[in-house]
């Protein structure tokens, strides 16, 4: 074990007694799945208890056959649930990132996202690293913990995912974790859940973005309307980027009462993060990594409601709050 993580290990296990019943909170993609997995295993035989919940409801297919395939635990985060416990943990995520999680105060936040600038009893973020779960597989290294075949195909398929396959951000230390789990994970458990990445229903919400799309100097954007889930801009975000001189992906729509805007590039001296947090920070939650990026606001907070229910409108205010940054 070196000494950069058994002193990292020593301050992380330093936030628990044997006692503590501790709520893991996560905003659920594969990614923060297995990372809270990976938690709860560093955890074992430590603590009195361990949850994992989550603040979304999980609705893609891929996620949900992640779930299945780990038995990964997995309640939905409320009130009442988070009185039964005395420590929290955040892993793939920020306090800043929701709502929900600002007002916890956590004894351990681990991440890979650009740093919040907030710091609660143990925090390691790391923004270099392509996923959390390189981070956590580095942890379980470090306590000479193996993981299980459904835990390391998990963390498998998560730094697969959040590094698009090695083509955004990532550094020599996601490739030795990504090839420590290889040797570990079973590939039919990984080809199960790669492939249940669409629901039929989904299929009419491309049609619709298909439909709407604009390109303008290697941009495409759609704006997609109301949407069951904004998994399904991401999906939609992901596809555009594979049609040729498309170098930036912007898709949008509403879920609830909130517009969400996706963003995608090529990664090529492009910041998705700021350009989604220059064109509507001012109006909600906006930001993420260089090549990928979400913001997330109350459309009757924007002074667009005028507009709300025209998509060709607000097509139109997307797209000009975005080319005039």
């Amino acid at each position: 074990m070196s000494l950069k993580i058994k002193e990292k290990l020593a301050g992380l296990y330093s936030r628990f007694n044997r006692d503590d019943n501790v709520l893991i909170l996560i905003n659920a993609d594969p990614d923060a799945i297995a990372s809270a997995v990976a938690f709860k295993r560093l955890l074992w035989r430590r603590v009195s208890h361990v949850v994992i919940a989550s603040i979304n409801v999980i609705k893609r297919p891929d996620n949900l056959a992640l779930v299945r395939y780990m038995k990964a635990d997995i309640k939905p985060c409320s009130h009442s649930l988070m009185e039964g416990f005395n420590r929290f943990v955040l892993v793939d995520s920020q306090p800043h990132h929701s709502e929900v999680f600002e007002k916890i105060n956590f004894d351990v936040v681990i991440d890979h996202h650009p740093d919040g600038g907030r710091r609660d009893g143990y925090t390691d973020i790391r923004p270099d690293y392509g996923a959390t779960a390189s981070m956590m597989t580095e942890y379980l290294r470090g306590a000479h913990i193996k993981p299980s075949v459904r835990l390391a195909t998990g963390l498998f398929y998560a730094i697969k995912t959040d590094t698009n396959n090695f083509q955004r951000q990532t550094l020599v230390e996601d490739v030795r974790a990504f090839q420590y789990l290889y040797r570990l994970c079973n590939v039919h458990m990984l080809q199960k859940v790669e492939q249940a990445e669409l629901k039929p229903s989904f299929l009419k919400y491309f049609q619709r973005a298909l439909k709407n799309r604009i390109i303008r100097r290697s941009r495409m954007y759609a704006h997609v309307g109301t949407v069951p889930t904004p998994d399904v801009l991401v999906l939609i975000a992901d596809f555009f980027m594979k049609v040729d001189a498309v170098s930036w992906s912007i898709v949008s729509g509403i879920y609830g009462k909130k517009l969400v805007v996706i963003f995608r590039n090529d990664g090529v001296r492009k910041n998705a993060g700021r350009l989604a947090e220059k064109s509507f920070g001012c109006f909600g939650s906006a930001g993420g990594h260089k090549d990928m990026a979400r913001a997330e606001m109350v459309v009757a907070e924007c002074g667009i409601d005028a507009v709300s229910e025209d998509d060709v409108k607000m097509q139109r205010w997307i797209i000009g709050r975005i080319e005039s940054r």
